[in-house]
């Protein structure tokens, strides 16, 4: 969620809010996320943006997802 919500740019607050995290969750998870560079902090703007290697990470995230909930829906109406 925070890497979608940071996608294009975003301040703290927004992704805090759109991720549903506290302020202090949102600070730990940010510092993870910069640190392994799928996020990145812009000064002049004052926001966060997702990297190239967030996005990638981020649909490669979302594609299980969908294929655990496609394999449970199966499972369910078999």
């Amino acid at each position: 969620m925070i890497l979608e919500s940071a996608n294009g740019g975003a301040t703290k607050t927004k992704i805090m809010y759109k991720a549903f995290l506290s302020y202090v969750q949102l600070k730990e998870y940010l510092a993870v996320l910069e640190k392994n560079g799928l996020l990145e902090y812009e000064d002049g703007m004052r926001s966060y943006r997702t990297m190239e290697k967030g996005i990638i990470r981020s649909l490669q995230i979302q594609s299980r997802m969908n294929g655990l909930v496609h394999i449970n829906y199966i499972t369910e109406n078999s």
